[in-house]
C-alpha cells in the first residue's frame, strides 16, 4: 500500500470484511486514500477517523438498519474532510465487473432517473439496437484490493463460503490483491472441490493465514457478526461523537502488538459464542 492508492475492499457491510488486513492498515498510518466499496461498515469509520481516506466510493455505510446511516460518516462529508462518490450498489457491482473484464465501461439502467446520474464519471450513452438511454457506467481499476476469504491453498487459491459478494471481480480489477484466510488447505482439497475456488491464485499477490481475520464481522458458517459490540460502539459514538472512533482504534488497532493480542481483547467465552451462532444458522 502507498499514500494516495485506490482501495477496494471485499467482502459487504459486515461479512468478510478483512479486518485484519484494514487493522495494520491503520497501523501504517497511510493517507491520502480513496476508498471504495458496496456497502461500508465500522472499517470505513475507522480509516475516516484516522486520516486516512480522502474519499469514500460506496452506496451505504452503516452498521445496518438498525443504527441508520454513519454518523461518522455525515460528519466527515458535512465537514468537508472526507468527499463522498455514491453509486447504487449494482453501479458498483457493474464498475468492479467491467474493471475485471478489462472493458472501459458496461451499460445498465442503474441510477438512470434519480440523482446519481451525474456522480463521478458515469455518462450516459444511446443504445445503438432500439435508441434508448443507457447509463455507462464506467471500470473502476483498485490500485489494491483487501480481502478475506474462508479457505486457501498455498497457491493462492481461494474459496468461499456463502455468498461471495463482490470478491471475484475486485480481485480481478484490482492491480495487487492481498488476502487473508481463515484456513490454510493443502492444493489436493482445492481440486476436490474445484466449484468453491472463487478467486484463481493467479491474480493473488499475498496471502496470509489469519484466523478470525473479519472479527468483530462475520465469515459465513464459521463465526457471526458481535452486535453487543456493535451496540457497545454505536453508544460510544452517541455519548461522545467522533472522539469515540478515536478511542476505540487506540484500545483495537494501535495498542494490541499482534493479532492475537487483538483477539485477546474480545475474549475466549466471546468468540466461541459467535462460533455458536453461526453454527446455529448453518447446521442442517
Amino acid at each position: 500500500m502507498r499514500d494516495g492508492d485506490h482501495l477496494a475492499l471485499g467482502g459487504c457491510l459486515f461479512s468478510r470484511t478483512p479486518m485484519a488486513l484494514v487493522r495494520e492498515l491503520l497501523r501504517q498510518r497511510r493517507g491520502g486514500l480513496t476508498l471504495a466499496r458496496n456497502l461500508t461498515c465500522t472499517e470505513g469509520e475507522f480509516l475516516m477517523a484516522a486520516g486516512a481516506v480522502e474519499r469514500v466510493v460506496t452506496a451505504w455505510m452503516s452498521i445496518g438498519l438498525p443504527w441508520g446511516v454513519s454518523k461518522i460518516l455525515r460528519h466527515y462529508v458535512e465537514s468537508g474532510k472526507v468527499a463522498l462518490e455514491e453509486w447504487s450498489h449494482l453501479a458498483l457491482g457493474i464498475r468492479f465487473r467491467a474493471g475485471a473484464m478489462g472493458v472501459p465501461f458496461l451499460p445498465a439502467l442503474t441510477m438512470l432517473g434519480s440523482d446519481l446520474v451525474g456522480v463521478g464519471e458515469m455518462r450516459t450513452v444511446e443504445d445503438p439496437y432500439t435508441g434508448a438511454t443507457l447509463a455507462a457506467v464506467p471500470a473502476l481499476f483498485p490500485d489494491v484490493a483487501l480481502l478475506h476469504v474462508h479457505r486457501a491453498d498455498p497457491f493462492g487459491n481461494c474459496q468461499i463460503d456463502g455468498y461471495p459478494h463482490m470478491d471475484a471481480d475486485i480481485a480481478r480489477a484490482a492491480t495487487t490483491v492481498l488476502v487473508t484466510t481463515e484456513e490454510l488447505v493443502t492444493e489436493e482439497e482445492t481440486r476436490r472441490h474445484p466449484d468453491r475456488t472463487v478467486i484463481p491464485g493467479f491474480v493473488v499477490d499475498a496471502l496470509v493465514h489469519v484466523p478470525f481475520g473479519s472479527f468483530p464481522h462475520e465469515c459465513y458458517g464459521l463465526y457471526e457478526a458481535d452486535f453487543e459490540h456493535f451496540a457497545e460502539y454505536t453508544a460510544a459514538i452517541d455519548a461522545r461523537g467522533p472522539a469515540a472512533v478515536g478511542e476505540y482504534l487506540d484500545r483495537y488497532a494501535y495498542g494490541p502488538a499482534s493479532w492475537p493480542d487483538y483477539l485477546d481483547l474480545f475474549g475466549r467465552d466471546r468468540l466461541t459464542l459467535q462460533r455458536r451462532r453461526a453454527r446455529e444458522l448453518t447446521d442442517q
